[in-house]
């Protein structure tokens, strides 16, 4: 459904030097430096894949997704969505895509939402009898029924973005571009509005390219991640080997009876255990480890509590930007 082939983005901006002076030196002669935001990167996603897109906040997450959109042009290789060029921006490719952008609105502010989706009905060309049908589902799985007449500035932001997603998809695209659309959120709007991504993907077979800073939404939505930092592709694959990768770690919790760290709790080649709030220590040890070190701690004095984790994904994934500089 989507392929994209060595996509490179380069941003040419004016380097202005400081000062009054330096403002009159750029007029006659001006410094320029590029950026990479986007830099030779390929992947290909089949149709019906939830995939979540990751990187630190300027690694070229958006740009690519507006690259994909037809919204900016690449400065070199390309993409293919559904067999549409992006860059040409066709009409019939307009009315299979849908991106949706965390923070930017695409709903009139002044205006109750169901106008601004009566008026995309007539930009896309919708039957009275198709959009009736797809408004009423959609309204139905995200409860929204009641603020349908409520201006767009008195909705609160769960609400707004729920709107915003019934707005993306009245005219049932094949392809949905989500550039955080859980951010800002609580936790209840975040778990419905992941809800209906899940059962929308299932039921329509939708092709879904989310990114998210949310751990929680990628792990709960997705089954493959695409890892991209300063422009680079430096992981694609299922996130279960993702996972794999923290599974050779574990993190063990404990806390002794009187705050006091027993003399040879546990072996020294596993590390320091690092003191935590509430007279808790942590350790990091090898996952095939955990249960002997855990014995070790228990063994060596009394202990009031004490759990085994795994390394948080996105303790996982900053691992990877690190090894990437």
């Amino acid at each position: 459904m989507i392929e994209v082939e060595n996509l490179t983005r380069v941003f040419r901006t004016y380097k202005k030097q400081p000062g009054f002076w330096g403002g009159v030196k750029g007029l006659f002669r001006r410094e320029f430096e590029e950026v990479r935001a986007a830099d030779n990167i390929s992947f290909s996603i089949r149709e019906g894949e939830f995939v979540g897109f990751l990187g630190p906040n300027g690694a070229g997450k958006t740009t690519t997704l507006k690259m994909l959109s037809g919204l900016i042009y690449p400065t070199s290789g390309r993409a293919r969505v559904a067999g549409f060029d992006p860059t040409k921006r066709e009409n019939a490719y307009r009315r299979i895509f849908a991106l949706v952008l965390g923070q930017k609105n695409q709903l009139w502010w002044d205006l109750p939402a169901i106008e601004s989706f009566l008026l995309l009905r007539h930009i896309y060309g919708l039957g009275a009898a198709q959009y009736q049908q797809t408004l009423d589902e959609l309204i139905k799985l995200l409860d929204v029924g009641h603020k349908l007449n409520v201006m767009v500035r008195e909705l609160s932001l769960g609400e707004r973005m729920k709107m915003e997603l019934i707005a993306a998809l009245l005219h049932r695209p094949r392809v949905l571009f989500l550039d955080e659309p859980t951010i800002g959120l609580d936790v209840v709007s975040q778990k419905a509005v992941r809800s209906f991504l899940r059962d929308y993907n299932r039921r329509y077979r939708t092709t879904i390219l989310l990114t998210s800073h949310y751990m929680a939404d990628i792990k709960a939505l997705c089954e493959r991640v695409i890892v991209i930092h300063k422009g680079r592709k430096i992981h694609d694959g299922d996130i279960g080997r993702l996972d794999a990768t923290g599974s050779r770690q574990k993190i063990i919790k404990f806390r002794p009876v009187d705050g006091v760290l027993s003399p040879g709790a546990f072996d020294p080649q596993f590390g320091k255990a690092e003191p935590a709030a509430n007279g808790e220590y942590v350790l990091h040890v090898p996952g095939d480890q955990a249960v002997a070190v855990s014995q070790q701690i228990l063994a060596a004095g009394p202990v009031a509590d004490i759990t085994i984790e795994d390394v948080p994904l996105e303790d996982i994934i900053a691992e990877l930007f690190g090894k990437q500089g």
